[in-house]
């Protein structure tokens, strides 16, 4: 499924979207060169269980928890991940093993041979104008999700 995003505010919209959609759990890879929006879709995506303050990258605490009244929502960002083993230390065997919440990973690459396959890949390429969204599934839930994303709104 590729979805065209013409600006940050249908980005943000169809994070929003895939939130709603994913119910609250799952796990789905952020895929994309620097700068091509990752934490901006993140940002909706937060944004459909009410979150509405500032979502920044924890490219620095790799992880963020997100405690919400709907959901709890992980977020994180492996792009200055050294090893994958990083991430045992900071509890996140336990976080991406819990099937009743949602984890959101940017830069996936980097924890590879450590995490778990994806319900949902979602990579965000750069265009001329906006972004192009392409979303993938590799398990059953994940092609509920994409199913469920393909019908009109």
């Amino acid at each position: 499924m590729t979805i065209l995003l013409n600006d940050e505010a249908a980005q943000v919209a169809f994070g929003r979207w895939l939130g709603q959609t994913l119910a609250g759990r799952g796990l789905v890879y952020l895929e994309g060169e620097l700068g091509a929006g990752k934490t901006t879709l993140t940002r909706g995506i937060l944004s459909a269980y009410g979150h509405d303050g500032a979502v920044k990258s924890p490219t620095y605490t790799l992880m963020e928890p997100y405690e919400l009244d709907t959901a709890r929502i992980y977020h994180f960002d492996l792009y200055r991940l050294g090893d994958p083993e990083e991430l045992e230390f900071l509890g996140a065997r336990d976080v991406l093993g819990d099937g009743e919440c949602l984890k959101l990973v940017e830069w996936p690459s980097r924890g590879e041979g450590w995490l778990a396959s994806p319900d949902i890949t979602v990579t965000l390429d750069v265009m001329a104008e906006g972004r192009r969204a392409t979303l993938s599934a590799s398990s059953d839930y994940g092609r509920d999700v994409l199913e469920a994303l393909s019908k009109p709104r």
